[in-house]
């Protein structure tokens, strides 16, 4: 989370709960707080002000709230993350629960001190900046179940089922509940109508296990572990594991196993339908002029650029968006600017969104021109005389007596259009098609011996095939036939020893696809066995090789992730560059994993994180290259799924930005999702059911 911009109006909230919603947020916003907050203190410490002049609003207390399910850290608050809670983003769910802190109440300050105050607030609005992209909350999955053919438990009559849903720790890998359906009396193919809503990350693996039940005793006594409730063992009637990713990868979102669990027993089967909540995902384009700006300058005009807040609960101000600077006129025209509306207003469009006006000064220290305030409603409503802003300085209005204003803001234009999410896409039907390329070069080190990263140990995975099922074992889930080309490089090949920087790891040059994650590390353990460590380590040939595919299907229906593994500097650097900048345009993406001490510094030049990687004077058109050092991966604990679950959620993590931005620069919009899934000749009956 970035630091905060707050406003005049926080000081009138007691100093210990924003230190408290502050410090749990982010050091750097604690940081600013307390260094205020001194200064405020020596300035104020003569006054001895009486605590019931000052409004408090506890951030505790808002937690637990009517309409809230209790108490929660101020951290959860901040970032919307309480699990099982509402899928609205925090502000959201604030008004939803009709949370209205009273307005703050002016200080009883002298003019040094308010002016103290002003400066301090105009320094933090400038030079705190940065975008907000860190509060925005998760994607929330909303998973509905449903069952059929249920085995019967009931003497009398059918079964009453209910579901359990489990979640795996990364670190523990223990299993915990997660949540409960409602009980579903006398039905074996249950519409459960209580959903499971879960934080989605694309980036890690994300266990799931759902149990079913025959319901006998009261359900909802907590039992720390239903599977010893009270009820005998013919009270479980299947489970079935799974992953979230498994469920969103499916065609439309859908799901369908077999239950399992009973040995020698059909125990049905259960159909997951994951589906994205909505968290306002429009944008919205607005441009803006300003009309008789007060001069700033002192040999010439002023510099002006306008930073928009949003404002918080807490009656605090959060920065969305800063303008470009216009220079050197008092009737600038501004470039048309793109917020997402959850930044702008958190979906509550009446929520206060305060305008500041500067005057930009190459110091950095920009002069306050004034301020005005509005909504996203009002704002909705385009080019009219309700868009029309006074631009007003306090201070200035304070001193003098026939004070108008500091200029006039206007709204030219506004637009809203709604975002795509990597999750649109997916349900839309678009495939991630995984293809692998491992470094067989000859500074691996002799695979029959230990020392070597090919070594095969017969109780422990190598560092090659560790980083293959960290990242494999995610992405698989986004692919149906679950197929995929496996190449290697750097190798000697039988019979005739020729190099080849792009042979199938399988052997079959006409069909280089593997079956499954599994069927790529058998593969690369019998390519081990039949070819020659060689070199040079050369990356262009497996680019190009996935950009082929990649260029032949620029519909949006199928995007393509390249993980190649090596332990070395690259040799053919100016050819990888080209080929990256080629793939630029393609629908792809492109992980390095380095293992191994070597120094992996050229690598760090293709993840152009910093640096956009060029060729010939060409910038790539999109970052599509992460790269990650294994090394850096390496539990000193030896809890190996541990680091290999950082690793896959590190080198993964940028995918689906890279995914989006691609079909964002083609303008490709995902695929409809197919309508809702009904069983054949299945009817609703009317269950009676168990809240």
């Amino acid at each position: 989370m970035r630091v905060k911009k707050t406003e005049q109006g926080k000081r009138s909230f007691h100093l210990g709960t924003l230190k408290q919603a502050l410090c749990q947020s982010s050091p750097a916003a604690a940081w600013t707080h307390n260094h205020r907050v001194q200064i405020c203190r020596r300035r104020l410490s003569s006054s001895a002000r009486p605590s019931s002049s000052i409004s408090s609003l506890n951030v505790s207390e808002v937690a637990a709230s009517p309409g809230r399910t209790g108490g929660h850290p101020v951290s959860d608050l901040l970032s919307g993350g309480v699990a099982g809670d509402s899928t609205r983003s925090i502000g959201a769910r604030l008004c939803a629960s009709r949370i209205r802190p009273e307005p703050p109440r002016a200080l009883d300050m002298d003019a040094m001190e308010r002016e103290l105050m002003d400066k301090l607030d105009d320094m933090t609005s400038v030079y705190d900046f940065d975008p907000i992209t860190g509060n925005i909350p998760a994607t929330k999955v909303e998973v509905t179940v449903s069952c059929r053919n249920l085995l019967d438990k009931d003497t009398f009559s059918k079964s009453d089922p209910l579901c359990v849903l489990y979640t795996q720790g990364v670190e523990t890998k223990q299993w915990r509940e997660f949540g409960r359906t409602e009980v579903i009396d006398n039905t074996l193919n249950p519409d459960f109508v209580r959903k499971y809503i879960l934080d989605y990350f694309f980036e890690e693996k994300q266990s799931l296990r759902f149990d079913l039940f025959h319901f006998r005793y009261d359900v909802d006594s907590k039992s720390p572990d239903l599977s010893k409730h009270p009820a005998e063992q013919n009270d479980f009637l299947g489970q079935m594991f799974c992953t979230l990713g498994e469920i969103v990868g499916s065609p439309a979102s859908r799901l369908e196993k077999p239950l399992g669990g009973i040995q020698g027993k059909k125990c049905g089967t259960i159909i997951l339908s994951a589906e994205e909540l909505s968290n306002c995902r429009d944008s919205a384009t607005m441009q803006f002029c300003a009309n008789k700006l007060d001069k700033k300058d002192f040999f010439g005009k002023s510099d002006p650029f306008m930073v928009f807040y949003r404002s918080n609960e807490d009656g605090t101000f959060t920065i969305c968006h800063k303008t470009e600077v216009v220079k050197n006129t008092l009737n600038p025209v501004w470039q048309p600017i793109t917020i997402p509306v959850r930044a702008l207003c958190n979906g509550d469009y009446d929520r206060t969104i305060k305008v500041e006006v500067y005057d930009w000064d190459r110091d950095g220290g920009h002069d306050f021109i004034g301020d005005f305030t509005t909504s996203y409603r009002e704002l909705a409503r385009g080019q009219s005389q309700f868009n029309v802003y006074e631009v007003i300085n306090t201070k200035k209005k304070m001193k003098k007596k026939k004070y108008v204003n500091s200029g006039t803001v206007t709204l030219l234009s506004f637009s809203v259009e709604s975002e795509f999410t990597f999750l649109d896409y997916i349900k839309g039907g678009t495939q991630i098609n995984f293809t692998v390329a491992i470094d067989f070069t000859a500074s691996n080190g002799n695979p029959s011996q230990s020392t070597s990263l090919h070594y095969m140990n017969p109780y422990q995975l190598n560092a090659y095939a560790m980083a293959l099922k960290a990242v494999g074992e995610i992405i698989q889930d986004y692919d149906s036939d679950k197929m995929f080309p496996a190449l290697g490089f750097g190798a000697k090949l039988p019979p005739d020893g020729r190099v080849s920087h792009e042979f199938p790891l399988n052997g079959n040059i006409e069909n280089p696809y593997c079956n499954g994650i599994e069927g790529i590390l058998e593969a690369y353990h019998q390519s081990l066995k039949t070819v020659q460590l060689y070199g040079p380590t050369n990356f262009a040939p497996v680019v190009n090789h996935v950009a082929r595919y990649a260029a032949s299907v620029q519909d949006g229906s199928q995007y393509f992730v390249l993980l190649i593994i090596t332990d070395g500097v690259i040799s053919d650097m100016a050819q990888t560059k080209e080929a990256i900048v080629n793939g630029a345009k393609l629908p792809m993406s492109i992980i390095i994993v380095g293992v191994g001490q070597a120094e992996f510094d050229a690598m760090v030049e293709l993840d152009g994180d910093d640096i956009r990687v060029s060729s010939r004077g060409k910038l790539a058109e999109r970052d599509i290259v992460q790269f990650v050092p294994f090394r850096d991966y390496m539990d000193r604990t030896g809890n190996h799924v541990l680091s290999m679950a950082r690793l896959a959620k590190d080198v993964l993590a940028e995918i689906p930005d890279q995914f989006i931005s691609y079909m964002k620069s083609r303008g490709i919009k995902p695929n409809p999702a197919p309508p809702p899934y009904t069983p054949p000749g299945h009817t609703h009956h009317h269950h009676y059911t168990h809240i």
